[in-house]
C-alpha cells in the first residue's frame, strides 16, 4: 500500500509552518481557554481578513463549527435547509438535531448546489405550531461533489434569504480551495456577497485541528455564541494551539499557498485519467476533488496499492482527493497504477 492516498485531504500531514507555529505557541505558561495572546492575535487576524465586525470563535473539528454555528442561529422548533449530500445531513451524525433540537431538512439537488427555485417549496410552511419553521440556509463552499458556487449564486441566495428573514450560513471546510479555485478571497466568498456566518476550515488546509466560527454580524452569536461553544465541548483548555495554527495559515497567504497546491495536483490527476479508457468524470472538477465511474474490478485492483473512498457504491462512483502535500510525482504514480488496472480489467473482459 502506498504510504499517499487519494481518499481525503483530512488524510494530510500537518503542514511544516503549522508545525512551526506550533512550536512558538509552546514557551512557558499561558492563560487557558483562550484568554492568551495568542488567540487574541488570532482573532485579530480574521478581522483583518474579513472586517473588523467579525466575531470569531475557535473549535477543534469541522462538525463542531457547524455545530456551534447553527445552534447560536436557531431554536428547537425551527429549521435548517441543506442539500440532501451536505456534510451537515450526510455525515454528522445528526449533531445538530441532537444537540439544539432543531430540525435538517434536506433539498434534493441535481448538483449539490441549493437555489431559489429547489427552496421554495420548503418555504412554504404554515406559521402554526404544527410545522418545524425554515430559519436557516446552509450551503458548501467548495460542494460535497467538488464543483463551487459563483460569486452570483450566492449573491442570489442570499437576498432570497434575506428578505424571507432567513440566515445563511456557509460550510467552509474547503472555503480556501473555492476561493483559490476562483481567484478571490474567503471574505469575496462570504461576507462580501452577504453571507451571514462561516464555518472556516483548517484541518482539510495543513493544519493539525481547528476551524474557526465566523459570525460577521455579532449580534448573532454574543449571546449565546460562549456558552453554546462550552456546552458542545469546545473550549479547548489550551487553546492557543489551535488559535497560532490558523493565524499562521491566514498569515502571508499560507491558505491559499495551500489550497492552490491541492487543486493544481487534482487538476494535474484530471488531465492524466481523462485520457484512460475506462474512466469517466462525471462531476466538475473545481478544486481538489475528481468523482469518477470505472469497473468495479478495476477499483478493488487498485484500493489493493491506494487507498480511496467509495461514494456511491450502486454506480460505483468514486471520489479522488489531492491536498497541500500531495506532490507531482504522487500523481504520476497513481495515474499509472489506475492505467495498469484498467487495462488488467480490459483483457479480463
Amino acid at each position: 500500500m502506498s504510504e499517499r492516498s487519494f481518499a481525503s485531504d483530512n488524510a494530510a500531514p500537518v503542514a511544516p509552518e503549522i508545525l512551526e507555529a506550533i512550536a512558538r505557541a509552546n514557551g512557558g505558561d499561558a492563560v487557558a481557554y483562550g484568554r492568551d495572546p495568542w488567540t487574541a492575535s488570532a482573532i485579530e487576524r480574521f478581522r483583518e481578513h474579513f472586517g473588523a465586525q467579525t466575531d470569531v470563535y475557535f473549535v477543534l473539528t469541522g462538525t463542531a463549527a457547524n455545530i456551534v454555528a447553527l445552534s447560536c442561529l436557531v431554536k428547537p422548533w425551527e429549521a435548517v435547509l441543506c442539500p440532501a449530500n451536505a456534510h451537515l445531513q450526510v455525515d454528522e451524525c445528526n449533531a445538530l438535531e441532537r444537540f439544539a433540537g432543531a430540525k435538517v431538512i434536506p433539498v434534493q439537488t441535481p448538483d449539490g448546489k441549493l437555489t431559489p427555485e429547489l427552496l421554495e417549496p420548503h418555504l412554504l410552511v404554515s406559521p402554526e405550531e404544527h410545522h418545524p419553521q425554515p430559519r436557516v440556509i446552509t450551503i458548501s463552499q467548495s460542494t460535497e461533489y467538488g464543483d463551487v458556487y459563483e460569486p452570483d449564486e450566492i449573491t442570489e441566495l442570499c437576498t432570497y434569504a434575506h428578505a424571507r428573514g432567513l440566515l445563511v450560513h456557509v460550510d467552509g471546510a474547503r472555503i480556501a480551495n473555492a476561493a483559490a479555485s476562483l481567484g478571490t478571497t474567503p471574505r469575496a466568498l462570504t461576507v462580501d456577497l452577504g453571507v451571514d456566518v462561516l464555518s472556516f476550515g483548517g484541518a482539510k488546509n495543513g493544519l493539525m485541528f481547528g476551524e474557526a466560527v465566523c459570525f460577521f454580524d455579532p449580534s448573532l452569536s454574543r449571546a449565546a455564541a460562549p456558552y453554546v461553544r462550552k456546552q458542545a465541548m469546545q473550549l479547548a483548555s489550551k487553546m492557543r494551539y489551535v488559535a497560532v495554527q490558523l493565524e499562521a495559515l491566514l498569515t502571508d497567504d499560507l491558505w491559499l499557498r495551500y489550497a492552490s497546491h491541492a487543486n493544481a495536483m487534482t487538476k494535474r490527476l484530471h488531465e492524466r485519467v481523462r485520457s484512460i479508457e475506462g474512466i469517466r468524470v462525471t462531476r466538475p472538477v473545481r478544486c481538489n476533488a475528481i468523482f469518477a465511474t470505472l469497473n468495479r474490478d478495476a477499483i478493488a485492483r487498485i484500493q489493493r496499492e491506494y487507498f480511496f473512498y467509495a461514494y456511491d457504491e450502486a454506480l460505483p462512483e468514486i471520489r479522488w482527493m489531492t491536498h497541500w502535500a500531495t506532490q507531482p510525482k504522487d500523481v504520476d504514480a497513481f495515474a499509472q497504477c489506475l492505467e495498469r488496472s484498467l487495462a488488467l480489467s480490459s483483457r479480463a473482459e
